[in-house]
């Protein structure tokens, strides 16, 4: 008979004490606790893996609009006088910047527009930089006191080492050249636009999105004028102050987006300290650079400039020297290059300018995609201006 244990039929390994009662209902809240909490972090890792990479580098900390909606504002149309009047706001953007520690270990947040333009926007002008004129758009500082030198200057690494600016000018004469000067040359290196070009609001837009910098040519007196002639609106030694002025606001008036002005040959108006005196001054006053091309040992223009404020730099090279009414040779331009390279690497920096004949614009390209393999930084002009007033 078989008795009443059961312990025949309980499986092995296991004892005859009593299970402990479930704590269901704890257990439960607790699943629920640590499932929440899971899906939160979920949630937020995605967003954070999902969000906009902010406009600049790994230096950049945020940005409060896209950039779709920067160029849509950018665009869009002045406010009138009777909505500002009313205090509509200023379509302006102000956005966060790059992080920088300060001296004292505290992080700085920085207005990117203080220090040039995101190359999404580097075509479209600052508003803020614009004086309207009877001529056109006149560029001039803001509020702030920001430069259009410092805000349409091209960004560099900012390393030391060899450097090199080359700025190939006499563009917006032809279209064909300056066409293909713009898609062929590396954009590293700088353009400077005739006044008397065609379609110069088109090309510098083209010119900007292709990442270039820009800076603007203007007519002075050489020696010997008119026989040799720069063109309308030419300054010149024996104009009034005010006559100067308004040839200058017409050039400068032309295009907008660029650093600095180039003088277009100006042998005799770049030696008298008068008339480049008056000139320095307006250019101080609407925060521009001006380039000496080096062609004139009597210039006073570095003096001057720096007298009033203005960021200055001069060539060391003329890359392309012509004479007797003949175009450069491949040959020639190389060894001016190879000038250029040789004053780099002996001071650290060089400059080289250059007009926008065929010769040139391709022998330049095919140089700049060797030079740089050699140790030397190709960089924008503004990178080697002396600025009274450093950024």
């Amino acid at each position: 008979m078989i008795s009443g244990n059961r312990d025949i039929d309980r499986p092995l390994g296991r004892d005859n004490r009593p299970e402990k009662p479930k704590r269901r209902g704890i257990f439960t809240t607790e699943r629920l606790l640590v499932g929440l909490v899971a899906v939160a972090i979920l949630g937020v890792s995605t967003a954070v893996a999902l969000r906009d990479r902010p406009f600049r580098t790994p230096s950049a900390i945020a940005v409060t609009e896209p950039v779709e909606q920067t160029i849509a504002e950018a665009t869009a149309p002045e406010p009138t006088a009777e909505a500002r009047e009313q205090g509509a706001p200023n379509a302006s953007i102000t956005r966060l910047g790059p992080e920088e520690p300060a001296s004292n270990g505290v992080i700085v947040i920085r207005d990117p527009s203080a220090m040039g333009q995101h190359p999404r926007l580097a075509h479209l002008p600052d508003r803020a930089l614009i004086e309207e004129s009877e001529t056109g758009p006149l560029p001039v500082r803001d509020a702030g006191g920001r430069r259009p030198f410092d805000v349409y200057a091209r960004s560099w690494s900012g390393t030391r080492g060899a450097r090199i600016a080359v700025i190939v000018g006499g563009l917006g004469l032809s279209q064909t050249t300056t066409q293909e000067a713009i898609e062929t040359l590396r954009p590293e290196i700088t353009l400077a636009f005739a006044p008397a070009g065609n379609s110069l609001g088109r090309w510098m837009q083209a010119a900007r999105k292709a990442g270039h910098e820009v800076v603007l040519q203007v007519p002075m007196e050489p020696f010997g004028y008119p026989a040799p002639n720069p063109g309308r609106n030419t300054l010149t030694v024996d104009a009034s102050s005010a006559e100067n002025l308004s040839r200058l606001r017409w050039a400068l008036s032309r295009i907008t987006n660029y650093t600095g002005v180039m003088n277009y040959m100006g042998g005799r108006f770049t030696a008298d300290s008068e008339p480049m005196g008056d000139m320095m001054a307006e250019l101080g006053k609407r925060g521009l650079m001006y380039i000496d091309d080096g062609t004139s040992a009597r210039s006073v223009a570095q003096d001057l400039a720096l007298q009033e404020g203005v960021p200055f730099a001069a060539s060391d090279v003329l890359i392309d020297p012509t004479g007797n009414n003949r175009r450069p040779e491949r040959g020639e331009i190389l060894k001016k290059l190879d000038e250029l390279e040789r004053i780099a690497r002996a001071r650290g920096f060089a400059i080289g300018t250059g007009s926008a004949f065929d010769e040139t614009v391709d022998t330049v390209a095919e140089w700049a995609g060797e030079v740089t393999a050699r140790g030397i930084e190709l960089v924008p002009i503004s990178a080697l201006a002396a600025d009274p007033q450093p950024r």
